[in-house]
């Protein structure tokens, strides 16, 4: 392969075309069941966090350098070193590992119907597919409200996010996103162990969230008529309450999703026995199963909206690195 073709880089075309095929991927595939490119990197992650654990923020940056540095520098050599006629393919099939929307809008289907069908055994059972928050004492109210506030903050976790920094770093930008949102997951607990440790992994994640999060709000105010809602409502309760959170981006898209579904979210929770109190999101009744079915489909929606955001602002990119090079 001559060294000019393997230094030409991919067009605005082409990378518009591999965020909406990622997309596409994601929409028909979902999550494998089995051998997910992102379970894989977590039991390395696993691995690396076992040899390099101590109880300081220091070991933590460490493992956060080496966990999310590594798999950022192998995708930016690999992307440098494929033809250019490869990358797309590359970008796409990293944004399918790196998407979950279709997994999440499916989940929240599943919870709806267990909901309005009365079965709470079942529901409780369910909801450890969408969160970690303790079920065994929730009635329909609660798992419901537990549900939609999972739906909002993963469509900006598992859908805003990867289209956004793919958008912006490419290849490179869905690794590295994808790895700091893992091992958020994995360690940025407020746990004895993690509390120190994971410190470093949870604020790069909030970082990396910032906007996902609040496009996925302003997103959601703006597709709410989809679930009958209303987008000044949705704007209004998303600046009013967005900060209402321990969390600085959750708080954004489930005041924006309280809003345009018309309902209330927020209160008290508990995880592993530790009791986290949240404010009040929306002005809105109690959340009920059948408004999961409608958060799933504003989920879907946004997720649209965005993928058309991500390759417009992919091909944008592109275009003006052409232009000033």
């Amino acid at each position: 392969m001559p060294r000019a073709e393997r230094r030409r880089g991919v067009g605005p075309g082409g990378v518009a075309a591999a965020i909406v095929a990622g997309a596409v991927a994601d929409l028909v595939f979902a999550d494998p069941g089995r051998f997910h490119p992102v379970a894989g990197y977590g039991r390395a992650a696993a691995v690396v966090e076992r040899r390099l654990y101590a109880d300081s923020r220091a070991a933590g940056a460490g493992f956060v350098a080496v966990a999310v540095g590594g798999p950022m520098l192998a995708a930016a050599a690999l992307d440098r070193l494929v033809p250019s006629r490869a990358r797309p393919v590359l970008l796409a099939a990293a944004l399918w590992a790196a998407l979950g929307g279709t997994s999440l809008r499916r989940e929240g289907a599943v919870m709806a119907r267990l909901l309005t069908s009365g079965d709470l055994p079942a529901s409780r059972d369910r909801l450890g597919h969408l969160c970690g928050r303790d079920p065994s004492g929730l009635d329909e109210p609660e798992l419901a409200r537990a549900a939609i506030e999972s739906v909002a903050e993963n469509t900006a976790d598992a859908v805003l996010g990867p289209l956004l920094w793919g958008a912006a770093l490419g290849l490179p930008g869905v690794v590295g996103y994808r790895a700091v949102n893992t091992l958020d997951a994995m360690v940025g607990y407020r746990s004895p162990r993690y509390l120190r440790f994971g410190w470093a992994a949870a604020r790069l994640d909030d970082v990396a969230n910032l906007v996902p999060a609040r496009l996925c709000a302003a997103l959601t105010a703006l597709v709410a008529p989809v679930v009958g809602g209303s987008p000044r409502q949705a704007w209004r309760t998303w600046w009013r309450d967005g900060d209402n959170h321990p969390s600085p981006n959750a708080g954004q898209c489930e005041a924006a999703f309280a809003g345009a579904l018309g309902i209330t979210l927020g209160g008290t929770n508990i995880y592993d026995g530790e009791v986290e109190a949240r404010g009040r999101l929306g002005d809105g009744g109690p959340a009920a199963g059948a408004d999961v079915a409608r958060s799933a489909d504003l989920s879907g929606a946004v997720g649209a909206a965005a993928v058309v955001l991500a390759a417009l602002a992919g091909a944008v990119r592109v275009t003006a690195r052409r232009g000033g090079s």
